[in-house]
């Protein structure tokens, strides 16, 4: 009896220090989803603009640009996975993992090869673990990117779609969208060729028609491409990093917060466990005690 209410009392000490790492790392979450929120919200504005702008060109003008112009025999596409690089955040990172391999089996399906960009340490550990193969990866800033990260990840993607020979005709991103707290969508995007989705002003009614302004391009509508369509690639991955660390933080929360809760109940019901071991252990040693002081009682008897 003894020896199993040492073992309750243990188990009660572990999963108590457990409860508090969980419950540290669910504050931590909390603290930083704010930060990351505003993060997404500052850089919206910025991305939407430069769409917009890039839009713009693309359609008053007769430029053709490899990153506007869709190739009818497209044989080849580039997937860009956003994964965490720590776990303890529920189905964050296979959620994004199984959109990824559900839209390359689309691609492939279409008889196009795939390159898979991978950024975050579980989504690479996952590829490589399965003998899959990465044309690059990134790890180390998933929870907090920079525009720096972005800018990099989107260097190696545009040259890839730019280069002449075993470069790729399209660009897909495979991100977790932030709804709410409650709420994180794995979502996948085609970034380039870049799709028009400005609406015609025939197709506007009155109450929602907008007056565009008139463009002179300098020095060209093909060089203005060339100068907006990198950092036009660059804002959307950017914004997509955030989402994806927004949503990060949010899983990792509300996982944390699921173990803080499923701990307690385990103290709970291991505390009831160990009372009742002390209470049978305290009931044994009682009953040994009268069981003693009866033989010694019969035994004088006996002599006399």
């Amino acid at each position: 009896m003894g020896a199993q209410l040492r073992v309750y009392k243990r188990r009660i000490r572990s999963v108590t220090a457990t409860k508090k790492i969980t419950k540290a790392m669910e504050m931590i979450s909390a603290a930083r989803i704010g930060k990351a929120q505003r993060a997404v919200a500052a850089s919206a504005p910025y991305a939407d603009e430069l769409t917009r702008a890039v839009t713009a060109v693309a359609t008053r003008s007769n430029a053709k640009h490899p990153l506007t112009t869709e190739n009818p025999n497209a044989s080849r596409a580039a997937v860009l996975l956003i994964t965490a690089d720590r776990g303890l955040a529920g189905g964050y990172s296979s959620n994004a993992i199984k959109a990824s391999l559900t839209l390359i089996e689309r691609l492939r399906g279409e008889g196009k090869d795939v390159v898979t960009y991978i950024v975050g340490r579980k989504g690479l550990s996952y590829y490589t673990f399965r003998n899959l193969a990465v044309g690059n990866s990134w790890t180390g800033f998933s929870d907090k990117p920079t525009y720096g990260d972005a800018k990099t990840v989107a260097a190696e993607l545009i040259e890839a779609f730019t280069a002449e020979t075993g470069g790729v005709d399209e660009l897909h991103v495979v991100s977790t969208e932030f709804v709410s707290m409650l709420t994180q969508d794995a979502v996948e995007a085609r970034l380039l060729p870049l799709k028009l989705d400005e609406v015609q002003l025939s197709d506007q009614t009155p109450a929602t028609s907008e007056i565009f302004p008139l463009y002179d391009f300098e020095p060209s509508a093909e060089g203005v491409l060339d100068a907006l369509l990198p950092r036009y690639v660059e804002s959307r991955i950017y914004n997509a990093l955030l989402q994806s660390a927004a949503s990060e933080h949010a899983a990792r929360r509300r996982a944390m917060k699921s173990a803080t809760d499923n701990a307690g109940e385990l103290i709970k019901s291991l505390t009831r466990l160990a009372n009742s071991a002390r209470q049978a252990e305290i009931t044994q040693e009682i009953s040994e005690i009268v069981g003693g002081a009866n033989a010694l009682a019969d035994a004088s008897r006996g002599s006399e």
